[in-house]
Order: C-alpha cells, then sequence, then structure tokens
C-alpha cells in the first residue's frame, strides 16, 4: 500500500545496522491490536513507527506520546484484531502493561494506494526517518 509500508522499511532498515542500539526488540505488529498487546508486557519503552495521517505535507515527521493524539478511526469495534494503536494502548493501561514511555512516531504519507514501493517524496527523507528513531532508541530525543 505504497505509503503505508513506511514503517516496516524502517524497522528493516535498523535491523540491518551493525551499530544499533543493544537490548531492542523490533516486532513489525502489523494491524493486530492482540500482537501489540501481548508484547507491551514487561517493557520499558516502546515506540511505534507508522504513517499518519496528519494534516501536513507528506513526508513530514513528528514525536508525539498518545496523550498528545486522538484516534479519528471508526471502528466495528468487533475484536482486538482491529487496527487502533490509541485503544490498544488504554487497554494497555487499564490492564496494567503499559510501558513507562511510549512513543509515536509519524510520517505523513502522500499516498496509500496499491503499489510496492513508497513515494519519492517519503524516499527522498528516508535517512532521516531511520536516524531519528535511532535517537529516540538510543535516548537522544529529537
Amino acid at each position: 500500500m505504497s505509503d503505508e509500508g513506511i514503517g516496516v522499511r524502517i524497522l528493516e532498515a535498523l535491523q540491518d545496522l551493525k551499530d544499533g542500539p543493544s537490548g531492542v526488540d523490533f516486532l513489525d505488529s502489523g494491524n493486530s491490536g492482540m500482537r501489540i498487546l501481548h508484547s507491551l508486557e514487561g517493557r520499558q519503552k516502546v515506540v511505534f513507527v507508522d504513517c499518519a495521517f496528519m494534516e501536513s505535507p507528506p513526508g513530514t515527521l513528528r514525536r508525539f506520546t498518545p496523550a498528545e493524539v486522538e484516534t479519528r478511526k471508526v471502528l466495528p469495534r468487533l475484536s482486538l484484531h482491529e487496527g487502533d494503536l490509541l485503544q490498544t494502548l488504554e487497554l494497555a493501561g487499564r490492564l496494567g502493561i503499559l510501558p513507562d514511555e511510549v512513543v509515536l512516531i509519524g510520517i505523513q504519507p502522500l499516498s496509500v494506494e496499491p503499489g510496492d514501493g513508497i513515494t519519492p517524496e517519503l524516499a527522498g527523507n528516508f535517512d532521516r526517518y531511520v536516524r531519528t528513531v535511532l535517537d529516540e532508541l538510543k535516548g537522544k530525543n529529537t
């Protein structure tokens, strides 16, 4: 889905780094609320990276905490397999398994239409995205 895959591409680039952060587990959770929920317990910090519709120019990167954003998704709420990260994090808080630090890194997509690659607007910023996430993982908030 074109720019929808930016988070996975960044995750793969971080995993391939020879000087990447130690003690970090990388997980492609897709859009499964249950998978995210089960991966949170026992963590001190989690960083989520994904495309986000922020009414910004394509390629814009922003760092948020869950308290700073609100969901606009309308889901039937039939299953925890639905993909609303903020609702999943809220549930984790109620269950007492939410890490002390949760960071959301959103990247404004240009296109989420069917396609194999990310658009040139995002591709041109890719190295900066990887550095930003790497700095976050190393505790160098930018």
